[in-house]
């Protein structure tokens, strides 16, 4: 009598195994160029919020220059209080375009834990591409981020804006006298206000 051959019962199963193999390799693919995708959106996104921000911070520079020279409230100034952000939408639109992306809302003004700052979301210009998914090759990554502004300068609770005040910024003694002001003398803007993502 002669023995049943089982080659042939295991080439199917065999296929079969493979197959799958090959599904589950295309599908980690998938999720892979998917998750590049939005790692490319959330580094624009971060990098338009903080250029927004980084726009306001230097209209805040401008806006303490003046408030010396004009012989006004400057202390005002160092607390970081609102500024009108007229250059940021341009700031924000430069930084997500050579991140390949475009901001697709914002850079919207806002407030985190009393500290302004801008929120703004963009989407790329790239697709997550042809996958073994439907629809990938037109599906475009979105990432919203939000920067703020943070004084990073103390002073006395009595300080008077009209007579000499000393600054401790970090760590960092500063003064400012302005009867004897001179807008090269305030420090680079990163000394008095710090700019950093928020989420």
């Amino acid at each position: 009598m002669r023995l049943t051959d089982d080659r042939g019962s295991t080439l199917p199963i065999y296929i079969w195994l493979t197959g799958i193999l090959l599904f589950t390799a295309f599908a980690f693919f998938a999720f892979a160029q998917a998750a590049s995708a939005r790692n490319g959106a959330q580094s624009a996104a971060d990098a338009a919020a903080l250029a927004a921000t980084q726009s306001a911070r230097d209209e805040l520079m401008d806006g303490l220059g003046k408030a010396l020279d004009d012989g006004g409230d400057w202390l005002d100034w160092l607390n970081g209080q609102d500024v009108a952000g007229a250059n940021v939408e341009a700031a924000a639109g430069q930084l997500a375009a050579e991140n390949d992306s475009d901001v697709i809302a914002g850079p919207d003004a806002t407030q985190v834990d009393g500290f302004p700052g801008y929120r703004v979301e963009v989407r790329t210009r790239f697709t997550v591409g042809d996958t073994i998914i439907p629809g990938t090759e037109n599906k475009h990554a979105t990432a919203h981020a939000t920067a703020v502004i943070q004084p990073r300068c103390d002073f006395p609770a009595d300080a008077d804006f009209k007579k000499v005040v000393e600054l401790d910024c970090d760590g960092t003694p500063f003064e400012i006298d302005p009867e004897d002001f001179h807008l090269e003398d305030l420090p680079d803007a990163s000394a008095l206000f710090s700019v950093h993502l928020a989420d």
